[in-house]
């Protein structure tokens, strides 16, 4: 036996227990592998050999606190009570499964097993898990998380975001690595340089272990102790478990990179091995017993892959899979009903803001200097008195780690509010946006309540990095609302929509409207429906299509332009799209012009136009008209931004289309 077992501590009625966790999970993965190798299932993770871990996990877990597994981890879905029929109907793709074929393997939550799966992106992981422990650290439940990742993962970015954001604001979350040596064909000597990867813990101030991942009983006390000890402190852990993958990545990969004196080195290590061993040993159990466990878990399996196998394969439905990106929701408008006053733009999104968190009291608004100092452009000044420190807070330069914090706390049931100090600086935060909170209610129904605020635009010599109107990025990816706003009345009704929608808003606020433009605006709470675009000014000789600061160019034209006659159309919002309205407007005037800030290639208003093209064309008199800013980076010295925005053509190309 090579695994020394102190059991000192614990009942044998607790060593039987973790020895079923392990052995279900076994006798799962193996009826797997010979269907893998029958053709009747396409790819499988394996995890034998790491059953230790995952089943210390669960039943150190108390009912109601969250797991957040990863690949190798089916004995925490076994050991959460999942149903294996569902399970199977999982791996299958049919309806039964948790995300109606449209992923495959662990790719999913149950909110009822209190479970979240991976995406293929291992690092968001961690930051949705921070999210947890930190609705639940509002809670004030005295409740742990737990998220695994592999050694691999840990050389990501998010996951050192993560571990300084749970350092920073003692979150309840045990960071466990499972240290298996290689990560696809990588051994751990190519991945990391320090001793241990525990030692990472040291430099973020997190308390750190490095234990036996193959030995049960050492994994279940260690962590029984940790999450006692965060129960009743809410801290952050890093627990690293060293266990081995004896199977492939995936099975078609195979092990052929791995040294066959480490693979005999390792089965001697195998976790239900030697804990059966030692428990007949012990005469804590019987053959007897271990023979009917196995009888009654092949059973089980046979039986629920019998029902996986005969269930009917999904077929498509087009209206199901296009109302399955949003969470349905009935919108209420609600109608202002107090006094009006004069307000600037940026003072309409703070009183937005104010309004929206007052009445969403799961509100909870996360950005960089977003508390004391108010923000950079100052919209939340004032308001760490009004909610305190732990609704209104101040991030560390994280953005990917904070988007992935906003899924876990949709997930305990708070919505989040990002404030993106300048709306280029999202790049950094991509993954979590475009992947995750986009993609979850599709695939397992679990919304993402969310809104990033975007502060966006040029026309301020600011440059390269702080100037950009990135819309676009965002359009091109379902499950994601685009609101982008041109006056202080539509910013203030449309971002307090925005809180009452559970899906995930990106809201555009062009930062050069903030101080310069001002109008009489409801100081009560009230809001306006997305995908409805609101006509500014009625003409007939062309329209022009257009939000942002494309209206106010517009405008201005218009003012000094009265001889055209100009059917101006502000669309507020991008997706979803008035297009109804659109083809009002065409019908009217049988001249068209898009009109926006960003760059041509991949404008938001090429989808503008190719719909035009192909639905309205026969109400055409003229060419379909873009204008649009440069196809470069936005340059900082004056003349350089003035010609490269949009406004430079806009003339031109308006006194073209009249009279074409």
């Amino acid at each position: 036996m090579s695994i020394n077992y102190k059991t000192s501590k614990l009942n044998n009625q607790t060593l039987i227990s973790l020895y079923t966790s392990m052995l279900k999970p076994r006798m799962i993965e193996e009826k797997m592998l010979l269907l893998l190798r029958q053709g009747k299932i396409s790819k499988w993770f394996s995890g034998i050999g790491q059953e230790a871990i995952s089943a210390a996990v669960t039943n150190v877990c108390e009912k109601d606190e969250f797991i957040l597994p990863m690949h190798r981890n089916l004995g925490v879905f076994t050991g959460k009570g999942i149903a294996l029929d569902k399970l199977f109907s999982q791996f299958q793709g049919k309806r039964n499964g948790f995300t109606n074929g449209r992923d495959r393997s662990f790719h999913f939550g149950s909110i009822e097993h209190r479970i979240v799966g991976m995406i293929s992106h291992l690092g968001p992981q961690m930051g949705v898990a921070n999210g947890i422990a930190l609705a639940n650290m509002l809670k004030k439940n005295n409740q742990v998380c737990i998220v695994f990742s592999g050694e691999g993962g840990t050389s990501e970015g998010d996951f050192h975001e993560a571990l300084n954001v749970a350092s920073v604001w003692s979150l309840p979350v045990v960071f466990l690595v499972e240290n298996n040596g290689y990560g696809l064909s990588t051994p751990v000597k190519e991945q990391y340089n320090c001793k241990s990867l525990a030692d990472r813990g040291v430099g973020y101030g997190i308390p750190s272990y490095n234990i036996d991942g193959n030995n049960i009983v050492e994994v279940f006390i260690k962590l029984k102790s940790i999450c006692n000890s965060i129960r009743k402190s809410p801290h952050p852990v890093l627990l690293e478990c060293q266990t081995f993958r004896m199977r492939g990545h995936e099975e078609a990969s195979g092990v052929k990179y791995v040294p066959k004196e480490l693979l005999e080195e390792w089965s001697l290590k195998d976790p239900i091995t030697n804990f059966e061993n030692f428990l007949l040993d012990e005469k804590i159990i019987k053959t007897g017993d271990i023979d009917l466990m196995k009888k009654e878990f092949k059973d089980e399996i046979d039986n629920a892959i019998l029902s996986a196998f005969s269930e009917n394969d999904i077929q498509f439905n087009k209206q199901f899979e296009l109302e399955s990106v949003f969470k349905k929701h009935n919108f209420h408008l609600i109608n202002n009903s107090g006094d009006f006053k004069k307000m600037r733009f940026l003072d309409a999104i703070s009183s937005a803001l104010m309004l929206g968190m007052k009445k969403h009291e799961n509100s909870i608004f996360m950005g960089q200097d977003i508390a004391e100092y108010g923000g950079v452009f100052k919209i939340s000044e004032g308001f760490i008195d009004l909610f305190g420190k732990h609704r209104v807070r101040n991030t560390p330069i994280c953005e990917s780690i904070i988007g992935s914090m906003a899924l876990g706390l949709s997930v305990a049931g708070f919505k989040s509010i990002i404030e993106m100090q300048f709306a280029d600086f999202v790049s950094s935060g991509f993954n979590p946006i475009v992947n995750n909170l986009a993609k979850s209610h599709y695939r397992w129904a679990q919304s993402s309540d969310v809104i990033i605020r975007m502060p966006c635009g040029a026309g301020v010599g600011a440059g390269p990095f702080h100037s950009q109107t990135n819309e676009a990025w965002f359009t091109h990816t379902p499950g994601l609302k685009v609101v982008y706003p041109a006056f202080p009345k539509d910013a203030k009704g449309l971002l307090l929509t925005a809180f009452e929608d559970p899906n995930p808003v990106m809201f555009f606020e062009h930062k050069a409207l903030y101080r310069s433009i001002s109008e009489d605006v409801p100081e009560d709470y009230y809001t306006i429906p997305f995908g409805k675009a609101n006509l500014i000014n009625q003409g007939d000789d062309l329209s022009v299509i257009t939000y942002g600061m494309g209206v106010h160019w517009m405008l201005d034209f218009i003012k000094n332009n009265s001889n055209i006659s100009i059917d101006l159309l502000d669309l507020r919002t991008l997706v979803p799209l008035d297009v109804e309205s659109i083809e009002k407007t065409i019908k009217k005037t049988g001249k068209v012009l898009i009109l926006h800030e960003d760059v041509n290639l991949g404008g938001f208003g090429a989808d503008i136009a190719s719909l035009i093209a192909q639905d309205f064309f026969e109400y055409l008199d003229a060419p379909i008209y873009r204008v649009s800013s440069l196809d470069t980076p936005v340059p900082f010295a004056a003349d350089l931004e003035k010609n490269f925005l949009a406004k430079n053509r806009l003339k031109e190309k308006i006194i073209d289309l009249y009279n074409y």
